[in-house]
């Protein structure tokens, strides 16, 4: 790591003044030097070698590479060949040496001098003649995108700290220096071998005037960035005793780096740093730091630095604080840190903790959440119940969180949501104890804040919330419908009911080779037109929300982690035509049928989108083809609009309410809603 002849201020050293000007507070002895340039022997690094013209009194400056000082001369190796004219027209005058802070007046006897290096031998005191505010670090490959309107220009950083950076530029024709304006503000981005570090906008502070190679000081515009959109409602912040650790490989000084965490929210924390050695730049990425917090106890994330903030401690010693925002973790590790801020919260609140299932199961009961009804489905897949809920509560896969509130060992309260989409989750299974009213709603914030810290994240895959529910029910009717109905922002939170009824595997109706309809794997063009029909009745987020845009139709990675985690899940579209006209649009879910305890993950779901044509025969003809892929008799199907349904005379046992809340765009409202019932 060289350390640029730019960070010397040239000027100074010829001038015949200057050994006069040294102060004994400023001398430094010769076993300071020597431990000096040793370090920077060991990181590589170079120092400055000065020559000054006799004649018209200018300066060069070399950069030279310190070799280890171990008798009684110090021997230096030029960085490239040094010009022949150089020991023949110019006089030798200084060292300079920079141990990052302090930059340092050396004044040897000049030894020995060729074409490879330079020897000389120390003299028994130098000066500091500058101490910098912050200290300069020296980098190595990374590299440097200079933009500034519309041109683009590249080269590498030389040095940094969070103030101010030094970066080599050059130019490729026909570009010129000339494009650039020193006046206005520069884009900049730092590369590392995998991945941008830093971009943000800079000010030109001085350049040198190079012809195709200049370097340029630069001064980073912003102490503080904003990565997500701000949210009204932040996530609670715990000062931890002991305080975790915060410990990262540095993407730019590529060297360890522990802070000790000052306070730690499911959204980033807070960390300190002394003002001279401060290393922390807003804007930079992170790509992997570890929170320790035991050793055998530590999280891993993807952060970024997000504000920078000098203060003074009474002491008048200055610091800095910066806030440090995570921008990924893996799923696994949001339960973990989710789970240990939500005890800090309330000790009987627990998220994704292994639960024991005879507990659990009592629990559903006694809640009336299995009623004798349900209980007659599951009875006859008991053993099936109980293998798939192990998987669920006691390994914790990543396709599904539960939050629990337990007090004594006795399960309160509970609510769990299970990934059923690409970016959705279905909050479910939300039950409460009688004796203790508030159990059920302090597992329904514990969710709320799960979902307020975690949602932004690429692991999550959580862009909407969903819930199923029955509107005579009174308790998820007042929540998510009354919250729906006073937002009153369709692409923010919508309801579309649904009429639910089983299909019997065992009906014969006509079938569909002996009719003029056809059903076919649905094409990009039918979801379109789903999407046409919806906007018209609806213009809500069901589409959205069950991945039913034209470029979801082939889905995405969640079978896959659907089988990783020992579970079972398939979809399929399909596209019930008459005489080659869209009548409907039908999603086949299959999964396990205990995921769901009302069996919704694991059903049919219908959106008829020409109500006068499609007859009852035709849906049922439909239905029937499409009931090979489970092995029940008895298949719960979802039909959209119930409209329809009515118009048909279909059946049905009950109406079901989609609710879906688009995260991004209302999970501030849907929070202080929720907030208002803990008043």
């Amino acid at each position: 790591m060289a350390f640029p002849v730019t960070i010397l201020t040239s000027n100074l050293f010829h001038n015949s003044g200057l050994d006069s000007q040294l102060t004994k507070e400023k001398r430094i002895r010769k076993k300071y030097l020597i431990n000096a340039l040793n370090y920077i022997n060991f990181q590589d690094g170079t120092i400055s070698i000065n020559f000054k013209h006799p004649k018209y009194d200018s300066t060069m400056s070399f950069q030279a590479k310190p070799q280890p000082y171990l008798g009684n001369t110090l021997k230096c190796l030029w960085i490239g060949s040094l010009p022949q004219q150089i020991s023949k027209s110019y006089e030798f005058l200084n060292l300079l040496v920079s141990d990052g802070q302090k930059l340092i007046y050396v004044k040897p006897e000049l030894i020995e001098i060729d074409k490879t290096g330079a020897t000389f031998s120390l003299p028994s005191f130098c000066y500091s003649i500058s101490s910098r505010k912050l200290q300069r670090y020296p980098c190595k490959d990374i590299r440097v995108e200079f933009l500034q309107n519309g041109a683009v220009f590249y080269g590498f950083l030389l040095d940094f700290n969070p103030t101010a950076f030094h970066v080599k530029i050059s130019i490729k024709p026909p570009q010129t220096f000339n494009w650039i304006d020193a006046e206005a503000e520069a884009y900049i981005v730092f590369k590392n071998e995998q991945e941008v570090i830093y971009s943000g906008e800079c000010r030109i502070i001085r350049q040198n005037f190079a012809h195709k190679m200049r370097i340029f000081v630069l001064e980073p515009v912003k102490n503080q960035i904003r990565r997500f959109s701000p949210k009204e409602l932040r996530s609670s912040r715990y000062k931890l005793l002991p305080s975790p650790s915060a410990i990262f490989n540095h993407p730019i000084l590529r060297r360890m780096i522990n802070f000790k965490i000052e306070d730690l929210s499911g959204s980033g924390f807070s960390v300190s740093e002394y003002y001279n050695y401060s290393v922390l730049l807003p804007g930079m990425i992170i790509p992997k730091l570890e929170i320790e917090f035991a050793q055998d106890f530590k999280i891993s994330c993807k952060a970024q630095v997000m504000y920078r903030k000098v203060y003074k401690t009474d002491d008048d010693e200055a610091h800095v604080k910066c806030g440090i925002a995570f921008l990924d973790m893996d799923i696994q590790e949001q339960g973990r840190l989710s789970n240990l801020l939500h005890q800090m919260e309330n000790k009987n609140a627990y998220v994704g903790n292994r639960v024991d299932l005879d507990a659990l199961w009592k629990f559903f009961f006694d809640t009336g959440f299995v009623y004798p009804k349900k209980y007659a489905y599951i009875y006859t897949n008991k053993e099936r119940f109980k293998i798939i809920y192990e998987k669920l509560y006691i390994q914790n896969p990543n396709i599904a969180r539960h939050f629990i509130y337990q007090n004594e060992g006795i399960i309160q309260g509970h609510i769990s949501i299970l990934r059923i989409y690409e970016n959705t989750w279905m909050s479910h299974h939300h039950a409460g104890r009688a004796a203790y009213s508030r159990a059920g709603l302090v597992v329904l914030d514990q969710v709320s804040r799960y979902i307020n810290d975690f949602y932004c994240l690429y692991s999550t895959h959580m862009d909407f919330i969903i819930s199923y529910f029955r509107p005579e029910n009174r308790a998820p009717n007042h929540l998510f419908g009354n919250f729906t109905r006073q937002l009153n922002k369709s692409k923010g939170s919508s309801l579309d009911p649904f009429a639910y009824f089983h299909f019997q595997k065992s009906f014969e109706p006509l079938k569909i080779t002996e009719t003029d309809l056809s059903l076919d794997k649905a094409q990009p063009d039918d979801l379109a037109e789903l999407q046409n029909f919806y906007e018209n009745k609806s213009s809500g987020l069901m589409l959205h929300a069950l991945d039913l845009d034209p470029d979801m139709i082939d889905g995405g990675s969640l079978d896959k982690e659907y089988q990783t985690a020992g579970f079972k899940r398939k979809r399929y579209l399909f596209s019930l035509k008459k005489e080659k006209i869209l009548q409907a649009v039908v999603m086949v879910n299959v999964s396990d049928a205990t995921l769901n305890l009302s069996n919704l993950t694991n059903c049919i779901h219908v959106f008829c989108i020409d109500e006068d044509s499609l007859d009852r025969n035709m849906l049922y003809s439909a239905l029937h083809v499409l009931s090979k892929y489970y092995d029940q008799d008895e298949i719960p199907v979802l039909l959209y609009p119930v409209s329809y349904a009515d118009a048909q005379l279909i059946p049905y046992e009950k109406i079901y309410d989609l609710w879906v809340l688009n995260l991004p765009s209302s999970s501030d409202h849907f929070m202080k809603y929720i907030r208002q019932f803990f008043i």
